[in-house]
């Protein structure tokens, strides 16, 4: 627990709100419909891919920007840029996600929380620590592995946590997005310079 507050600060309120999800999915890897959102079903790899399996990590990303960062290096980042992004939202340009995906915005990630319609369960899957999220009307899933992060300060890595970027701003220093560990999953307001992943949405 205390490693999550020193991640992703204090919590939102999740605010759960539905959306239709009728895509038209132009990749192979396709998606998965949880509570009326459409999920990828593996993370972001280098900019406009997906990685080819669910438990693998993928790239980190810092709130709207490009550049993929591996999740391997242990020390400091060289030319980490510490310095606050601009933008108040995600934009397309910067979007790593494949033509057809898109960064989800809070709402969608919401959806997710919601113990009505969808279980979350912290498992180990072929051998990589994550977060299960399963819709109780289909019995679908998504894995969403705990990759960790990069400092917002250095590049530094830090493992033990999953941390999901979504596109929306919290404040001109902090972005909204998903964190959790093997006892908490919260929406929560994280700095826009750390590095984590990104799992993307249907457009």
């Amino acid at each position: 627990m205390k490693n999550i507050k020193s991640f992703f600060g204090v919590a939102l309120l999740a605010t759960v709100l539905f959306s239709a999800c009728e895509p038209n999915i132009p990749t192979k890897e396709g998606g998965v419909v949880i509570n009326g959102v459409c999920w990828a079903k593996c993370n972001v790899g280098n900019f406009g891919t997906f990685v080819s399996n669910p438990t693998d990590y993928g790239m980190f990303y810092q709130w709207n920007r490009p550049t993929a960062y591996n999740t391997t290096t242990t020390g400091a980042i060289s030319g980490w840029n510490s310095i606050s992004p601009e933008g108040n939202v995600w934009e397309k340009a910067n979007d790593p996600c494949p033509a057809g995906w898109r960064l989800p915005t809070v709402d969608e990630i919401s959806t997710l929380l919601d113990t009505g319609k969808v279980r979350s369960d912290w498992v180990n899957q072929g051998g990589v620590f994550g977060r299960k999220f399963t819709t109780l009307l289909t019995n679908k899933s998504i894995f969403l592995p705990a990759a960790g992060g990069r400092s917002g300060n250095n590049g530094m890595l830090s493992a033990g946590e999953g941390g999901y970027w979504s596109s929306m701003e919290e404040n001109s220093i902090r972005a909204c997005g998903l964190g959790f560990d093997g006892d908490v999953v919260i929406l929560s307001d994280i700095g826009k310079t750390y590095g984590y992943s990104v799992r993307c949405v249907a457009e």
